[in-house]
């Protein structure tokens, strides 16, 4: 029977039965020559399985690096976050946590676009942070099961803003009885908030700076 008569499959079956076949064929293994992957010429099939633990090598190195990068980035947020809920905690003045929770957490997202509204609040009345909010802006707040992170489209709460935003994130200040205001973090790049980004951060800092906010009712 000639090999041609086998077919790649039944090599395939063969050779992963047989996984002595090349030592006891060492001559057919040196002989071998396969495409080298980025050139024309041929090379042995030794020198192909160098080339790909090389490739492998470098993949991993790069996810390597992509992860400390990761785990030094979160690490920076981490300490800011700790840093800020201090702040807020060590704070004597409840008043001041509207004005701490945005100047911090616009440091910490280096957005100077931030904004924070809110009501229901009665030590925050007649302040800037209850300007401009209308029952649109209240029903845009209930209907936020999640904090919002995409384009900027036709939000009711573009006009807080201090500067346009290409895109933004909208976070609703919430307890017990529902939503009592909005933090809003506009950016000037399009692509720093995406919808396909996710909110679990958002979502800890909503918890914490509306548990904050609640010294104000």
């Amino acid at each position: 029977m000639s090999a041609s008569t086998f077919t790649p499959e039944e090599i395939a079956r063969f050779l992963a039965s047989n996984p002595d076949f090349f030592q006891e064929h060492a001559e057919v293994f040196s002989e071998l020559r396969v495409p080298h992957p980025h050139e024309t010429r041929a090379i042995s099939l030794g020198e192909r399985q160098i080339l790909t633990l090389r490739a492998k090598t470098k993949d991993l190195e790069w996810r390597l690096s992509g992860l400390i990068n990761n785990a030094s980035g979160n690490e920076k947020i981490s300490r800011t976050l700790t840093s800020w809920c201090c702040r807020m905690l060590a704070e004597p003045q409840a008043e001041r946590l509207p004005q701490l929770i945005v100047e911090h957490l616009s440091s910490l997202f280096e957005l100077p676009n931030t904004t924070l509204k809110v009501w229901g609040l009665s030590q925050c009345n007649d302040t800037h942070f209850t300007d401009g909010i209308t029952e649109e802006i209240k029903q845009y707040a209930n209907a936020l099961n999640a904090p919002y992170c995409g384009p900027v489209t036709d939000q009711p709460v573009l006009a807080w803003l201090n500067a346009p935003a290409q895109s933004l994130a909208v976070v609703p200040m919430k307890d017990d009885s529902g939503v009592f205001g909005l933090l809003v973090l506009g950016a000037e790049d399009k692509e720093r908030f995406q919808p396909d980004m996710g909110t679990a951060f958002l979502e800890i800092l909503s918890s914490l700076a509306s548990a904050a906010l609640s010294r104000l009712k």
